[in-house]
């Protein structure tokens, strides 16, 4: 079944209309009372720092943020809760059971990389139907982005060895699958999550936990019931009582077919050596060693720099929460607006000038700038007056447009972005490969 058709049978009919904060809903009824509400704006999402360390950004997120959008409606249900609420005018509470929005968005591509100031998403509509979708926009993005960039991260850190994403108990039941297919786009090979697996196709795998070693007799019992069920070609987890021993009953049962073991705890580097060779020793040479354990793309880049004798390693906390994903600080801020209802009124800029939180006025274009050899140097965001500026040769344009008056015209699949990220990364040089911290991985000129 392909992306679309698994995307149509697993698409969710709830409304997101109420993954909300009032606050958006309190703006919408005030500027429907001053009269601002259709006025064409433009608010753009970008984020003001990269989290401390890092040298870029992941987009990712944008496509489940689209259909997001295509389902933020307000059903009677909704309107009733709100209505009980007594919030809003009654004329308010109409013009939200009419919602759709009907602007455009523009954006960077699923798995491009970004830096402060790069505008990775773009929506121009009314004020009201814009400024409304400001938390779906901003809770989407600011999950899957920080997700995705500390994947790939991973990533980088693996050097070709495979990746699983095993997050899902350590993330609420809505952002499993959400971080399995971030953690998927930006390379890792598979995920424990069967949804993410059912909505998005992202290849699954599991076998057991040490509750089902130690529910049987011993641990040959409980090996014995999951190549019954599962053939000798499964991951057995060895480290439930002794690793040594464990992996000579693993291989007693399985036989030397055996597909792997897992290790999930002790010093991994020594341990996958020693296991390595009682396996060989044992005759199970093809038998692949995966490891768990809190990893994070330090201990992975230490593991593989060491020479681990590691095939695969499983991921899951500092994935998808913790240290290892910080967010993204990601804002959606208004940048342009007319200052009359209608198309043809002139958009003019609009600015913060907090302290601290300033923002830049007016719509914005970006593209990146490429060296001789194909290595990032330069993003070049400039105001959409000076767009002429990016066609010249050398700067790839990084903005997309994926809804155009209300609908659809350009859905990327996940193996689509899958690809992309892997090729933007193919234009980072070495230093900004690094995972030590330092500047971001291309100049900025704006």
């Amino acid at each position: 079944m392909g992306e679309r058709a698994v995307r149509a049978s697993a698409s969710c009919p709830v409304p997101t209309s109420l993954l909300t904060d009032q606050y958006e809903l309190t703006m919408v009824d005030a500027a429907l009372q001053s009269g601002v509400a259709q006025h064409r704006a433009v608010f753009e999402c970008f984020t003001r720092r990269l989290p401390p360390g890092r040298r870029y950004g992941v987009v990712a997120g944008t496509d489940r943020l689209l259909d997001a959008i295509e389902q933020f409606r307000f059903g009677d249900a909704e309107l009733a809760w709100l209505s009980e609420q007594d919030f809003l005018h009654p004329g308010t509470l109409e013009w939200l059971a009419s919602y759709r929005f009907r602007g455009d968005i523009t954006g960077y591509a699923e798995g491009e990389l970004y830096v402060a100031d790069s505008p990775i998403l773009t929506v121009a509509s009314t004020f009201a139907e814009a400024v409304v979708l400001e938390t779906v926009v901003l809770s989407v993005l600011n999950h899957d982005c920080s997700v995705a960039a500390a994947g790939a991260r991973m990533v980088t850190a693996a050097a070709g060895r495979p990746l699983i994403e095993a997050g899902s108990r350590r993330t609420s039941e809505q952002a499993a699958p959400a971080a399995a297919r971030a953690a998927y786009l930006v390379g890792f090979s598979a995920t424990s999550n069967l949804e993410a697996g059912r909505r998005w196709g992202v290849p699954t795998g599991g076998t057991a936990a040490h509750a089902f070693i130690l529910a049987h007799a011993d641990e040959r019992a409980a090996f014995a019931a999951q190549v019954a069920m599962t053939g000798p070609s499964t991951t057995l987890l060895v480290d439930t009582f002794d690793v040594e021993a464990g992996i000579r009953n693993a291989v007693a049962v399985a036989g030397t077919q055996l597909g792997a073991i897992r290790i999930d705890s002790g010093d991994l580097h020594e341990m996958a050596g020693r296991a390595r060779a009682l396996l060989d020793e044992l005759g199970a040479t093809g038998t692949r060693i995966v490891v768990s354990g809190d990893l994070d793309e330090w201990s992975i880049e230490q593991l593989v720099r060491g020479g681990a004798l590691v095939d695969r390693m499983l991921v899951g906390t500092q994935l998808v929460t913790g240290s290892g994903a910080p967010a993204a600080g990601l804002v959606y801020k208004l940048v342009a607006m007319a200052d009359r209802p209608g198309d043809a009124a002139p958009l003019h800029p609009v600015a913060k000038q907090s302290t601290g939180k300033a923002t830049h006025g007016g719509r914005k274009v970006a593209g990146r700038r490429l060296d001789g050899s194909g290595l990032a140097v330069e993003e070049v965001v400039v105001q959409d007056a000076l767009a002429a500026e990016l066609d010249t040769a050398g700067v790839r344009a990084l903005q997309h447009r994926f809804v155009q008056r209300g609908e659809s015209v350009l859905r990327p699949s996940l193996a689509d972005a899958r690809a992309h990220h892997a090729r933007v990364m193919g234009e980072l040089s070495p230093q900004a490969r690094s995972l030590s911290p330092g500047e971001p991985f291309v100049a900025v000129r704006s």
